[in-house]
């Protein structure tokens, strides 16, 4: 364990910065937190979490595959790519760090996504434990503790300072890198931040919440509920839940003609938009009922089923902060799972 006094914080993220790219939550125009560039004078956010996860460095919401390039018959395929930096991403709390496995369970299982796992053997995750969680967060429901998120590097903020320990080799060679910052760290500061942590979050108004009532084995009970007519009566279909959740992994590839070519890329898609599946014969869900059940049932049934029981969410509260008709996870589950 490693301690980082405050009047050491800037030189520690200089000391990162002069080696890889920094990336920090920092607030914008608007006083909400975004993962930002560090540069000298960068002040770190505040802020719980941020509007959009950390799932961005990963799985970005553009990304450009490749290029093709056309004369007569003749195609010419070229790999656009350009070699993926080395970057650490600083403050990221333990759902967000939770969702990445979920992610790696799409992308590093055969066929591997090779443009995902280049952009994960690049990156250092540093983790923060949340001090102030908020009334929306039920990452607990999940097993995962915020007040000890994985990730590379753990941090911890005390009295005067931050707490750190390293959890794999990109860690310990992050910590190497800024040891003379750095001094010998007392434990029981940890612990005693982790049980401030643990008292409000069994607070919280979702402390209780478990899904039980949805789960592996569900599809066939829960498919044909009158209930989803209802849930999903008022939903926009604006994708915002999407948008903003870390776990969600859906996207459409596109081509464009540059005029000098073609260049084909792929970005975000979301199962609540009226042309998601869109195949030659039209779409195979024609209703936003139909829409709305299969982003749900993603979550709380399908993926589960296929994933040793682990749901398709880690509880960070951003859909249940962010939805203009307060429609989400937590009461399509109470209201299919009969569940407090």
């Amino acid at each position: 364990m490693k301690k980082l006094s405050l009047a050491k914080l800037n030189d520690f993220f200089a000391a990162i910065a002069a080696k890889q790219a920094l990336y920090l939550p920092v607030n914008n125009k608007v006083g909400k937190a975004d993962f930002t560039k560090w540069t000298a004078g960068t002040e770190m956010s505040k802020a719980l979490n941020t509007v959009r996860s950390a799932k961005d460095f990963f799985f970005p919401q553009t990304e450009n595959l490749m290029d093709f390039k056309m004369e007569g018959k003749n195609i010419e395929v070229i790999d656009s790519r350009e070699e993926c930096e080395d970057f650490v991403v600083f403050g990221v709390r333990a759902c967000d760090a939770a969702s990445f496995a979920i992610l790696d369970s799409v992308y590093l299982v055969d066929p591997v996504d090779s443009y995902y796992k280049n952009r994960r053997e690049h990156g250092t995750v540093v983790t923060m434990a949340c001090g102030k969680p908020a009334e929306t967060c039920f990452c607990g429901t999940f097993g995962i503790d915020a007040a000890n998120p994985a990730g590379d590097v753990t941090v911890w903020e005390v009295a005067d300072g931050y707490m750190l320990r390293a959890n794999t080799e990109k860690g310990e060679a992050l910590l190497a890198a800024t040891a003379d910052l750095l001094e010998a760290g007392d434990e029981k500061a940890v612990e005693a931040a982790q049980a401030k942590t643990r008292e409000i979050m069994a607070k919280l108004p979702l402390a209780g919440l478990t899904f039980d009532g949805v789960g592996v084995g569900k599809t066939k009970e829960l498919f044909d509920r009158p209930e989803w007519k209802t849930l999903s009566e008022s939903c926009l279909g604006c994708g915002t839940c999407t948008f903003v959740c870390p776990t969600c992994q859906c996207y459409d590839v596109r081509d464009f003609d540059t005029g000098n070519g073609i260049k084909r890329f792929r970005c975000w898609d979301s199962c609540m938009y009226s042309d998601f599946t869109l195949m030659a014969h039209g779409n195979s869900r024609n209703s936003q009922v139909e829409r709305f059940r299969q982003r749900f049932m993603h979550k709380l049934v399908y993926y589960p089923d296929r994933n040793n029981g682990t749901f398709g969410c880690v509880g960070c509260g951003r859909c249940l902060a962010r939805c203009p008709i307060s429609m989400n996870i937590v009461k399509v589950a109470k209201t299919l799972g009969g569940n407090k």
